[in-house]
């Protein structure tokens, strides 16, 4: 029986509470997250509000569950996109090799030239700021990212010799891709979707603080680190509400993938 990693046990927790907690937020918030009210200003932690208020009087518990839903939103569709390209390069390359391996992977290394930050300035120049610009923006960074890793698990897998059995029964390189190299993959896949995932809430993050992600009203962790760094010093729970969350997000996400990784790779559950 596999032993389960502290690793994937706390970070599942981690990673189910906040997916709660986002969740929620669609249908209940303490209070209207985008509801201002002037008499609460700047208002520290207390019975009123768990967390405090910002400077508009707006309560920070409910634009945190708030902000989890955007944050959320915005990793897991930039993943999914820029996840499943590269993941389609990466597996294609493997399967072509040659000249179309070549090309795929100098391109790649081209995507990878630009950070997230970098790639959303100049999407913002083009198409202006906002929740697409930060999806594609990171969606781009993530394509290289999943081709590299999709590309070298395919390659182990295609050395092996039940792949030669299927190619002496006939059987094309799609059909093997499809049949043989994705499934053995898939795990792997899984590991980096949840690290990246972490990612991925960390750069929209920074690219809100940025102003280049939602526009407000729309709750958003960066946005509120932003707002924040003029009331640090007469209102620091304005920062440490924020903070504190993508910390707690990024880690319980990098926990899971890690906790993933050990329970799917042999090698480290002998190592440990």
């Amino acid at each position: 029986m596999k032993r389960i990693p502290w690793s994937l046990i706390i970070g599942g927790i981690i990673t189910a509470l906040l997916v709660i907690a986002a969740i929620t937020s669609r249908f209940w918030t303490p209070v209207d997250p985008t509801a201002i009210n002037i008499v609460n200003r700047l208002k520290g932690p207390g019975p009123g509000g768990l967390l405090g208020a910002d400077h508009f009087g707006r309560d920070e518990a409910s634009m945190i569950m708030a902000g989890a839903w955007t944050s959320l939103g915005i990793a897991f569709s930039a993943i999914f996109i820029g996840g499943s390209i590269g993941t389609a390069l990466g597996v294609t390359a493997a399967a072509r090799r040659g000249k179309f391996e070549a090309l795929i992977m100098r391109v790649n290394d081209v995507l990878f030239a630009f950070p997230p930050v970098l790639s959303a300035i100049l999407l913002a120049a083009i198409l202006g700021g906002g929740p697409v610009t930060t999806i594609v923006a990171i969606a781009l960074f993530m394509i290289p990212v999943f081709a590299r890793i999709t590309r070298g698990a395919a390659l182990q897998i295609w050395a092996r010799d039940y792949i030669l059995a299927a190619r002496m029964a006939g059987k094309g390189q799609t059909r093997i891709t499809l049949e043989h190299v994705i499934p053995n993959i898939a795990a792997q896949i899984i590991v980096q979707v949840a690290i990246q995932t972490g990612l991925g809430i960390l750069t929209e993050a920074g690219l809100s603080f940025l102003g280049l992600g939602v526009a407000p009203p729309t709750p958003s962790w960066g946005r509120m680190l932003a707002d924040a760094q003029t009331y640090l010093s007469i209102a620091p729970h304005m920062v440490l509400a924020p903070g504190l969350a993508i910390c707690i997000a990024v880690l319980g996400l990098n926990l899971l993938g890690d906790g993933l990784r050990d329970l799917t790779d042999p090698r480290r559950r002998q190592a440990t």
